[in-house]
């Protein structure tokens, strides 16, 4: 039976009542996740969850082991992803204290080796035209209906370094160019989760307008944190909605994005890279 994950804040997973948690302490090839991961039942399901940054939130986004913790879930046997996490807007009409369902990234990182599983021998590309699968986001969507009408059904979500908020000059850019939402984590999960064969859906909890409104302060952690107090309870609801929705053997497309994506021979690649990513390529090369 495959698992549901959640990647998110431990203050939301200590509200879900899960039924039998049991802390696993994993490793992967890539090291280890930010924390142990915290396996039970949330309606009747199988769930892992695992806190971004820690129980403790010790880890900057740029610190946080981004393989490690998609390879973690993946090795749980996870097969559907939902994360949640705080954004800003850059948009007047969302709110702080909205949700937005994202279907786009835009990528304002410098990474490079830890946004992908692939070299050290083995080339893949994977398609990435549309980052969010289709399906979650569809029950997603379902799911916050029977919630709430107040939210964003889409919306693209820049995902800058970290981990200083933006200048104003850098908001107002972003702004400017169409995007709803900003944060720094999301974009490197995704392009993971895909590689990995993993449904993957992110749910955007808006917590300030960072700093380009006129007449708003810049944000706070203060006012972040205070807003992520009133979003808790709500991601709550909606979690559990989609987790009573969320069907984790369904087949899905995201289940064989690898067909066509590696390039190398097999027979070309080093053993060694083999092996360190045989929980995703295994079935390839039988």
């Amino acid at each position: 039976m495959a698992r549901i994950g959640i990647i998110g804040g431990t203050g939301l997973y200590e509200m879900l009542g899960v039924e039998g948690s049991q802390e696993v302490h994993m490793t992967t090839p890539f090291g280890s996740p930010s924390d142990v991961l915290f396996l039970g039942r949330v309606c009747g399901k199988e769930i892992v969850f695992l806190p971004r940054h820690g129980r403790y939130h010790s880890l900057l986004p740029t610190e946080v082991n981004y393989r490690a913790n998609i390879a973690a879930l993946k090795m749980s046997g996870v097969s559907k992803i939902i994360s949640i996490s705080a954004v800003g807007s850059l948009k007047e009409d969302i709110r702080p204290g909205q949700m937005v369902v994202i279907d786009q990234f835009f990528d304002r990182t410098n990474r490079r080796k830890d946004n992908t599983f692939f070299g050290d021998g083995l080339v893949g590309h994977i398609q990435f035209g549309d980052p969010v699968c289709p399906s979650m986001r569809d029950i997603i969507i379902m799911a916050a209906e029977k919630h709430t009408k107040d939210f964003r059904p889409n919306g693209t979500y820049v995902n800058m370094e970290g981990p200083a908020f933006s200048t104003r000059a850098e908001s107002l850019f972003y702004k400017s160019l169409g995007f709803d939402v900003i944060g720094m984590t999301n974009l490197v999960e995704a392009k993971l989760s895909r590689e990995a064969e993993m449904c993957y859906a992110t749910i955007a909890m808006v917590t300030d307008y960072d700093c380009w409104r006129e007449g708003e302060e810049s944000v706070t952690v203060e006012v972040i944190l205070e807003i992520l107090k009133k979003n808790t309870e709500f991601g709550r609801k909606l979690v559990r909605s989609i987790i009573e929705i969320l069907d984790a053997d369904s087949d899905c497309p995201c289940h064989s994005n690898l067909r066509y994506a590696l390039v190398t021979p097999f027979d070309k690649v080093p053993e060694e890279t083999k092996a360190k990513l045989s929980f995703i390529i295994e079935k390839y090369l039988k």
